[in-house]
């Protein structure tokens, strides 16, 4: 029962070109850094990735995809992240944009053994009729386009099948964990990482704090572990590392 690994070179050794991954995060808030650099240091490359967004400024999956490491992107956000949209438009990268509810719930289908549902989010446009752009030629023409997805009317109201994600790996990041692989996320940071790990076949999670079992109240827990293989406990330096995307100040009055 004990699932905690040395380290997080140890816990990614076995990731592989063309893996897939769902990884937790939404902007800088609970990205898994560490497992993400360590996949990095792997080497692996022809990756296809499951999350929120693709990374912002020079962290969390923005190291894998200005290195060139990601092939294909399933999201619902690009932001602000310039390389992103760069690498989408040039024909470099296939993208999979769908909205974010649809996202989460695909990701949390996956999980529980759903193979579809279906939603009422994005019926009466291209989410539902197809026709938007995964991936462009280098003329800017769309080399891949989205398939037309089955429609059913449900007490007169029209919903799209949407597919449940499963994915090789999931990364995600704990604010708290114990050796079974029980989880509690801080806050906004509770975001996409309890569905992301649902989805992977192999969950591993890096925790701030690594506490024995039964140091988590029961009732306390977000994610049972269950759903995670492998624990990377974070040194106190990677614990408290983390950027903020956008600094807001203003002047104190004395």
């Amino acid at each position: 029962m004990d699932k905690v690994v040395a380290s997080a070179a140890e816990a990614v050794a076995d990731v592989h070109d063309g893996a897939s991954f769902a990884v937790g995060g939404f902007g800088l808030s609970g990205v898994p850094n560490t497992l993400i650099q360590a996949v990095f240091d792997t080497g692996v490359g022809g990756l296809g990735v499951v999350s929120n967004n693709c990374g912002a400024m020079d962290s969390g999956l923005a190291v894998l995809l200005s290195a060139g490491r990601i092939a294909r992107v399933t999201g619902s956000y690009i932001g602000a992240n310039k390389e992103f949209a760069r690498q989408y438009l040039a024909g470099e990268l296939e993208v999979e944009l769908i909205p974010q509810g649809t996202l989460a719930e695909r990701l949390r289908a996956g999980g529980c053994g759903i193979p579809a549902f279906f939603t009422p989010a994005g019926v009466g446009t291209q989410v539902a009729d197809g026709g938007l752009p995964w991936c462009y030629d280098d003329t800017g023409g769309v080399s891949v386009a989205s398939p037309r997805k089955e429609t059913r009317a449900f007490d007169g109201v029209e919903y799209v099948l949407e597919r449940g994600i499963t994915t090789d790996f999931a990364l995600v990041r704990a604010a708290r964990g114990d050796r079974h692989g029980n989880l509690v996320f801080n806050k906004s940071s509770r975001n996409f990482n309890p569905l992301a790990a649902m989805a992977g076949r192999t969950t591993i999670a890096e925790v701030e704090e690594l506490v024995e079992p039964g140091g988590i109240d029961p009732d306390q827990v977000h994610l049972p572990g269950i759903f995670v293989q492998r624990v990377v406990a974070l040194t106190p330096e990677q614990a408290v590392d983390k950027k903020i995307e956008k600094r807001t100040t203003r002047e104190v009055s004395a």
